[in-house]
């Protein structure tokens, strides 16, 4: 049986403009420390694919129009909301005031396993991913309401910063839209 790839027309995708006055999912991503602007540009694809609210760009984080990020987000940081923060710490501490569930990406000894995480219902979650070497800054743990690990089984104790943040979006925002 042979599958027939579908057509752009047939995807239904929206325009720029429609998608910018789209409702999107009460999630957003917050990239603390992120050095490749590769994996930047990635996780924009993920927040566009996934209906984003908003992407937060912190500390060494390279942001738009850097040409690897644009490179790998495919026109995403033209259609999702983003904005740059030094210090990610504190932009935690202010969206935690202000009502938001942050959750970090992050391997610690209270982590809740991604399987097991439950969004909170009608309240916007933003979640954390951290730099590829050393992952989230202790002090943006400390400062944000808990941490989600995502079960790994063989040798390696960590994936890819873009990988590990679509996993986390994709089931989580499955999560989300069941609410």
């Amino acid at each position: 049986m042979q599958h027939r790839k579908k057509s752009m027309a047939e995807l239904n995708r929206l325009s720029p403009a429609e998608f910018a006055n789209s409702a999107k999912l009460p999630v957003s991503l917050l990239l603390d420390d992120i050095r490749s602007a590769n994996n930047v540009g990635s996780l924009f694809r993920t927040a566009d694919c996934f209906a984003l609210a908003h992407v937060y760009l912190c500390g060494i984080t390279a942001t738009p129009p850097h040409r690897d990020i644009l490179k790998t987000a495919l026109g995403a940081t033209e259609s999702v909301r983003w904005s740059y923060h030094e210090d990610a710490e504190e932009l935690v501490k202010q969206l935690v005031g202000d009502g938001a569930q942050v959750q970090c990406l992050e391997q610690t000894e209270q982590s809740t396993f991604l399987k097991d995480f439950a969004p909170p219902a009608n309240q916007h979650l933003v979640l954390v991913v951290g730099n590829e070497v050393n992952g989230v800054n202790q002090a943006v743990i400390n400062a944000a309401n808990g941490t989600i690990e995502i079960e790994q089984f063989g040798t390696k104790h960590s994936l890819n910063v873009a990988v590990a943040g679509g996993i986390m979006v994709w089931r989580v925002g499955e999560k989300v839209m069941e609410l």
